[in-house]
């Protein structure tokens, strides 16, 4: 942009060279006070050059006070659908004390009156931007250093980097600014590229695959930027069917080229578990017994056969190459789990994530003065964030109230869903797992007063029935879709190995 003009009424408190300032041993915030006056001299003059810089500049972003409070001041007028000129502003500004250092409202008209010429002013936009993001730079780095010098009690020296990594992933988010708008020929260009992709795979899954046959032909595959929630009671096996999802879409992780389009299409992927309530070698040890088939609790006590020892071996190998990382840092903050997810992405590519589980998370030091709702708010919508900006599909695992217990029929509802609203407000899909068969066994009938012999064996061999027929089956109940059906799907469930299957009486096609 060529915004020119001899802005020679600008405040005489800012008047001094930066020789002088180095002299004193003092060095002035970065910042271009005839750039901002150029720029708001030129919306002033024509306000089309507002509609260059609107989604880019907010008033913070000028260094000068009183440019903020006149660029905060046409933002207003244009919005209204009034055009802001010198004239219009003028009985706002002679009432406003802030501009009064600067010549009060006769500084408008100076700004108006010294610009020559407006070509490009979204330049103009982008270098103010890029100074205002530099001083909140200094200004991070003073804050840190500050802290480090003299730590609270309860600051130790991982949690003031995990601030300081918080705090440049929200500078450099506020810096990715304008994605650009797509048109309408993009979008669905990139629709159709996804639905080719999709058509071209024997499964039609065009998301990260769960390795469950029914659940992704009706979740079509966990999809880039969608936050996938997770819930079920203690004993229902959420853990076990987030570690199996995890394992299954890291062991069949590849990279293909498709020869007619040239697309690199990417089946599975490289996974990032955050376990929050279980190590990383107990989660390990899941896996394995899974693998292997040898129960965990036996391969814990070393009580295995030779036989066992070798498959355990063998597993563990086939363990070793699969794209699956653990992070079972506790108390992890939900600014962590971003600043090392994003670490991952970089340093290894990243293709999904899986959070065991949300309750565990913390949220901001703000949040947690508050109320549990709040950060419970706060967390879920770090999450939808995460997936967006890593744009990976996120799994969080969720805890649920012990209303599900005082029910006749214990099937999760969406108003199980413990401690927020938010959690079903910002998930792409809520899923809840049900396992029938764990609440029939802790129910055995028992004979009622004055109930004859005969209906009592009734009501037994009904229960024993109905308990033959939920046998090893679980159910993943999909109460929220946001692009698709919602419905049930059932799973066989082994609790030896703590391991989820496709259910081979819903279909006898597999993978």
């Amino acid at each position: 942009m060529e915004l020119t003009g001899n802005i020679a009424s600008l405040p005489n408190r800012r008047e001094g060279s930066a020789a002088e300032a180095k002299d004193i041993g003092l060095r002035e915030a970065p910042h271009n006070l005839e750039m901002e006056a150029a720029l708001l001299g030129a919306i002033l003059r024509n306000n089309r050059a507002f509609e260059e810089t609107a989604d880019i500049l907010v008033e913070v972003h000028f260094y000068a006070p009183e440019h903020q409070r006149i660029y905060r001041a046409i933002r207003t007028v244009i919005e209204q659908g009034q055009i802001a000129s010198p004239v219009s502003l003028k009985h706002w500004m002679d009432r406003d004390p802030g501009l009064k250092p600067a010549g009060g409202a006769d500084y408008l008209f100076d700004l108006a009156a010294n610009v020559v010429a407006v070509i490009n002013a979204r330049h103009y936009a982008d270098q103010l931007r890029d100074l205002h993001m530099r001083r909140e730079l200094i200004g991070l780095g003073e804050k840190m250093v500050n802290r480090a010098y003299d730590p609270g009690i309860d600051e130790p020296a991982p949690r003031l980097i995990e601030e300081a990594e918080a705090g440049l992933y929200s500078l450099a988010v506020t810096g990715d600014v304008d994605r650009g708008v797509k048109s309408m020929a993009d979008a669905v260009g990139e629709a159709l590229r996804m639905a080719e992709e999709a058509f071209s795979r024997d499964n039609h899954v065009v998301g990260v695959t769960s390795g469950f046959r029914d659940l992704d032909n009706m979740l079509g595959g966990l999809h880039k930027s969608d936050l996938l929630i997770l819930a079920g009671r203690p004993s229902m096996g959420k853990t076990a069917l987030a570690t199996n999802m995890a394992y299954n879409a890291a062991s069949v992780y590849r990279e293909i080229v498709d020869e007619t389009s040239g697309h690199t299409i990417t089946e599975g992927g490289k996974v990032l578990f955050f376990s929050l309530e279980m190590s990383a070698d107990q989660l390990a040890g899941r896996i394995l017994s899974e693998r292997s088939e040898v129960p965990s609790d036996k391969i814990r006590r070393g009580d295995i056969t030779q036989e066992e020892f070798n498959r355990i071996a063998i597993a563990a190998q086939e363990l070793a190459k699969v794209p699956l990382m653990i992070d079972d840092t506790p108390s992890l903050s939900i600014s962590g789990v971003r600043q090392r997810a994003r670490r991952v992405q970089r340093k290894f590519g990243l293709h999904f994530i899986v959070v065991d589980y949300l309750q565990l998370l913390q949220g901001s030091a703000e949040k947690k003065s508050e109320n549990r709702v709040q950060e419970i708010s706060e967390i879920t919508r770090g999450l939808k964030g995460l997936a967006k900006d890593l744009s990976v599909p996120v799994l969080a695992l969720s805890q649920l109230s012990r209303a599900v217990e005082q029910r006749e029929d214990k099937r999760p509802q969406l108003s199980d869903l413990r401690e927020s609203g938010s959690i079903e407000q910002d998930a792409d899909v809520v899923m809840f797992v049900f396992r029938e068969e764990y609440y029939l066994q802790r129910s055995q009938p028992a004979q009622r007063d004055n109930e004859p012999q005969d209906k009592y064996m009734e009501r037994v061999e009904r229960h024993n029935s109905r308990l033959a027929e939920v046998r090893s089956v679980a159910e993943v109940i999909i109460a929220k879709q946001r692009h698709g059906p919602v419905g049930t799907v059932e799973l066989h469930f082994n609790g030896d190995f703590t391991r989820f299957g496709n259910l081979s009486r819903q279909s006898e096609n597999d993978y």
